[in-house]
């Protein structure tokens, strides 16, 4: 996926943004707040008592997408969710960053010694960087269709969105490359359903400044060093791994590659769901997940 985003970069120039996450989400937080990182700012929500939970979202989203997952935890755990920087109502990253260490500096700044970790896809690259980096800060983690930094991993060989992207850049038209993203097949199987179809469609069009961040300085996250991908062994704590059957071909690798690495694996396929696991299937989602942090 980030391979895409980088064709496009050099096409795409300025033109007209919404802020993302200025619109109104479903429930309304029990607290917000802003963390300084260097360069930059993190933006967060946290609500309910107990063992903590983060929640780590999806690339080209933000943290509304755990909406649901976020009223539900908080009635049995603290519940962190945030902005990863670029995204929603956090800071630009037009500076060299790395991801992880804004989770880091994020848990520090909330007095955050030990968490479970829940993330999808970028969420989930982002999460077993830093369980790798500070396992001592890690109970669990949730791994929904994870990413991973590093490696050499089958090709996603479905990019005929890439084709209306290109268009709208050439338009010099960032909400309309972010709305062909639609289009792909990270996020295309959730819009099966009408509902879900308006609200991601307002949660990608909020987050459509990060395409005119790709232009201004092209992708400054520093992968992990080193990277995950060669590391996997390294995760002794205990992983719920869920993998739609209809992901692509990226996600499936990488899902096997956990599977078979990581010691301490509980895999869920989930027959007939994409990329985007909560949204597909929340109920199924919801009951794996509950289970796991209990035990």
């Amino acid at each position: 996926m980030r391979q895409a985003i980088a064709l496009l970069a050099g096409a795409l120039a300025c033109s007209p943004g919404t802020r993302a996450g200025d619109r109104a989400g479903a429930a309304a937080p029990a607290d917000t707040g802003r963390v300084v990182v260097p360069g930059s700012s993190i933006f967060y929500e946290r609500g309910g008592e107990g063992t903590p939970v983060i929640l780590l979202h999806g690339g080209n989203l933000d943290r509304r997408m755990w909406d649901a997952e976020f009223d539900f935890l908080r009635q049995h755990h603290r519940v962190i969710r945030y902005d990863a920087r670029g995204f929603g109502r956090s800071g630009p990253a037009d500076t060299a960053f790395a991801a992880h260490d804004d989770l880091f500096a994020l848990m520090r700044a909330l007095d955050i010694p030990r968490a479970s970790l829940i993330g999808l896809s970028l969420g989930g690259r982002i999460a077993i960087d830093f369980a790798l980096a500070h396992p001592e800060m890690v109970d669990r983690l949730v791994l929904a269709a994870p990413g991973i930094s590093g490696g050499t991993w089958a090709a996603d060989n479905d990019t005929i969105w890439l084709q209306d992207a290109r268009l709208a850049a050439a338009r010099q038209d960032s909400v309309g490359v972010a709305l062909a993203w639609l289009k792909s097949p990270y996020i295309r199987t959730a819009l099966r359903d009408s509902a879900m179809t308006a609200r991601l469609r307002e949660i990608v069009v909020d987050n459509a400044d990060f395409w005119m961040g790709m232009v201004r300085h092209q992708d400054l996250e520093r992968e992990a060093v080193p990277p995950a991908a060669g590391r996997l062994s390294e995760l002794k704590m205990p992983i719920l791994l869920l993998v739609g059957s209809d992901d692509t071909p990226f996600i499936q690798d990488v899902a096997r590659a956990i599977a078979t690495e990581a010691p301490l694996v509980r895999r869920i396929d989930l027959p007939g769901v994409g990329h985007m696991i909560n949204l597909e299937a929340p109920a199924r989602f919801r009951d794996e997940v509950s289970s796991f942090l209990e035990k």
